[in-house]
Formats: C-alpha cells, structure tokens, sequence
C-alpha cells in the first residue's frame, strides 16, 4: 500500500485462503477502504465450499496481470502462497478433471498410511515421484489411481508454461516475526475473528477447504467453548509460527537470489530500499511483472 500510493499499482493477492468469500478477518484481508484505494485482485474468488488450485489461480493471475498493464497500472503480486508463486512464475501441472466421489474415497483409504506404506505405493505407480514427500506421494497415487496415468508423465505432457519474468521484494522483519505475530493474533481476536466464526458455522458446511486457513480451526473451538481464548490464541500462535518458517525455507531455497531485495522493515533505510525496487519497475516492458 505504501509503494501504490507512489505510483498507479494494481495488488495482485497470492494468498490461497483470501480467495474465499467471507474470510475476511482470519485472512487479513485488505481493509474496505484500502480495496477502494488501490485495485486489488484475488480476493473473494470463490466461495467457501469450492476447492480451489494453484493452476486456477494463476490462469486468472494471467488474465489480472494483463489488465492491470492494460489499464496502465504496475502488477503487483503480493502474499506468501509459495505454490501460487511457483505455478504462475515457473509453470505448473494443470491437473485433469477428477471424479470428486472417487477421489474422497481414495483420500479417505489413504490417509491412514505412513509415508513408508506410501513410498511403496509410488514405486509401484509413479517411481520418479517416490522421493517427495508425503503430499506430494499421495497426489501421485491419487492421479495414478483416478486417471490411469503417471503424475510425472501428465506434467511433462501439460506442463503450464510461464509468461512472466518476476522481480522480489521479500519483506522479513527477522527475530521480530514472532512478536508481530502475536500482537496480529491478539488484534484479530479483539476485531472480529470469534464473531465471523460464528457467523460462517451457521452457514459453511465443517469440512468446506476455507476452514483449513489457519487459526480458523482453534477459533472454532474457542466459540463453541472447547478452547479457551488463551489456549486458541496458543494454539494459533504455534501454527503461525511454524507456518512462517516453512515459508521461509521455501523463500530461501525456490526464489531466484540473483531477482530477490530483501527488506526488514524495521531498519531505518526500508524506504529507501523499497523505492528503490519499485523504480526498477516498468509496466510497458515486455512480458514482466
């Protein structure tokens, strides 16, 4: 928001809970009035009960991009969904039609597997793939089993080719994180989070995807009184935490270093450091974003 309000920007969300309608508060969703300010798109894709990929998102990130640079606005990605990032800057695997039946029952059998029984079964059905994790083995199994057809030869076969050459601002405020981090959790709680909870379980069916955002789970259980308010923001604070630090292994090891400019923004030169970034910024070069 900072950056936007210094040159026309279009903020392209990457965060895949913010695409649900009705999370809003658990999300951080941009503030009405910040959405009236600056173009955002991304957010309130579709509703709770949709199931939503990392191919979807970055074929309409596709469609958003080009409109921002038509409207003669900079695209902005902003969030820290890494497989988001990853399918629309890399290319992804654009996943067949499944049947949901079937799949909810694979699911349901295979879910109770160690990853060791799971390695075995990738082995037999997709070996190039039995190294990932567990994940990654049991969609390898899933697409093995619905479609008849190895994962690794679907990717090689529909592999979504990249169109855009992307420029990092990682914003980390390091050792501090944490402390961010639970003054956000305790501000969420005292502006609403309990009381959107609430409201979606009148509405949203328990086992709809939206609910997998994190902290919606405890929050729940803090509402129909299993958790307390100290054990729910624990708990959520735990996830949190661990959460931000599987994305920043996933920054350090998947983000081009040679295309990444670091900002803490707690030292005194982050402005600087960010005007200087967003003027390296040009909405008319050719197939950048």
């Amino acid at each position: 928001m900072w950056l936007a309000a210094r040159a026309p920007m279009t903020i392209i969300s990457a965060d895949s809970r913010q695409v649900y309608r009705g999370f809003d508060v658990g999300t951080a969703k941009p503030t009405a009035a910040e959405r009236a300010a600056v173009a955002h798109r991304g957010i309130d894709v579709v509703d709770p009960e949709q199931r939503y990929s990392a191919a979807a998102w970055a074929t309409s990130a596709d469609e958003w991009i080009d409109d921002a640079r038509a409207s003669g606005t900079t695209p902005m990605v902003v969030g820290g969904t890494g497989l988001y990032l990853k399918a629309l800057f890399d290319g992804l695997f654009e996943e067949p039609p499944l049947d949901p039946v079937r799949r909810a029952s694979y699911g349901t059998a295979l879910s109770g597997l160690g990853i060791d029984e799971l390695r075995r079964w990738t082995r037999l059905l997709d070996p190039s793939r039995a190294h990932l994790g567990k994940t990654q083995l049991l969609r390898s199994i899933e697409i093995a089993l619905l479609t008849g057809r190895r994962m690794s030869e679907l990717h090689r076969e529909h592999a979504r080719h990249p169109r855009w050459h992307p420029r990092y601002l990682l914003v980390d405020p390091g050792p501090a994180l944490s402390d961010r981090i639970a003054a956000r959790i305790d501000d969420m709680f005292d502006h609403g989070w309990p009381d959107e909870v609430q409201r979606l379980m009148h509405t949203v069916s328990a086992t709809a995807p939206a609910w997998k955002a994190t902290g919606y789970d405890a929050v729940r259980r803090f509402v129909s009184g299993e958790l307390t308010r100290s054990a729910a923001v624990e708990r959520i604070l735990i996830e949190t935490r661990q959460y931000a630090k599987r994305q920043r292994t996933w920054f350090r090891h998947q983000l081009p270093s040679d295309r990444v400019t670091r900002l803490n923004p707690d030292a005194g030169d982050w402005q600087d450091i960010a005007a200087e970034w967003s003027a390296g910024m040009n909405p008319s070069a050719s197939r950048s974003a």
